[in-house]
């Protein structure tokens, strides 16, 4: 059996700074996991990005809403056939403890690292391409050379108010793509378009490939129709419109 290679595409905006989230999530566990000083600053790095994401105001509710609204949804299928009650039981429980830890936290997501005047400086000088040398940032250079529990302390510290905001995207995510049910589709040509249930609004589009395949989707949509052209990746230049049939596998999550 081969190997897919999965793309997504949002169809809003809660879910584009969710998935958004996520990816910058995962680079910060990714790079807090060894204590180097380059794989501590690629976490510093996605640290910013993450606070950046969330000095938006709405992100906070835009989380709690969701959470609230797949708890209704999942509550209304405590009593349908083939649902496991304890497995139901305990993602209810999980979405609870999410939802009440965002709810706990003081003001908004990431507040305590976006007011911490030591990630200001490095924020500041970040926007400048290479400006975060040790001449540029002698601080930070300085607190490079820290041991790793030095390290662990600061960003636990950074961190408190953004875990509860990692779980509830986590679990808003898991729910979304389990939503779907993976179809085979052709896209003659190369192309593939296809109108949505209004009446069922999509959330995210996952395409899988073949990953010895050597194209890729672009895909474009919102709420009402998407579509999706698919691309030779080039090793030169400028990708290419792939002219022949793809076979892929489409899911539309709707939560």
């Amino acid at each position: 059996m081969s190997t897919l290679t999965t793309y997504e595409h949002p169809l809003n905006e809660r879910i584009r700074t969710f998935l958004r989230l996520e990816h910058q999530f995962g680079q910060l566990d990714h790079f807090m996991v060894e204590d180097d000083r380059r794989t501590t600053r690629a976490a510093i790095a996605a640290l910013l990005d993450i606070i950046a994401i969330t000095a938006r105001a709405d992100v906070k509710n835009d989380i709690i809403k969701e959470l609230d609204r797949h708890q209704v949804t999942l509550g209304r299928m405590t009593n349908q056939r083939g649902v496991d009650p304890e497995a139901l039981e305990q993602l209810l429980g999980d979405m609870r403890r999410a939802l009440e830890g965002i709810q706990n936290i003081p003001g908004p997501i990431g507040h305590t690292a976006r007011e911490d005047e030591f990630l200001k400086g490095i924020a500041q000088r970040s926007s400048i391409p290479g400006a975060t040398c040790s001449f540029d940032l002698p601080h930070f250079h300085h607190w490079l050379t820290q041991s790793s529990e030095v390290h662990q302390d600061r960003l636990d510290h950074w961190l408190h108010d953004l875990q509860p905001a990692m779980e509830g995207i986590r679990l808003i995510l898991m729910l979304v793509r389990s939503s779907g049910s993976r179809r085979k589709v052709l896209a003659e040509g190369g192309f593939f378009q296809e109108a949505l249930d209004p009446q069922l609004p999509a959330q995210l589009l996952r395409v899988a490939l073949d990953a010895e395949a050597d194209i890729f989707p672009e895909i474009s949509g919102h709420k009402n129709r998407f579509s999706i052209r698919f691309m030779n990746a080039e090793p030169r230049g400028r990708a290419s419109q792939h002219n022949q049939d793809v076979d892929f596998r489409l899911t539309c999550c709707a939560f």
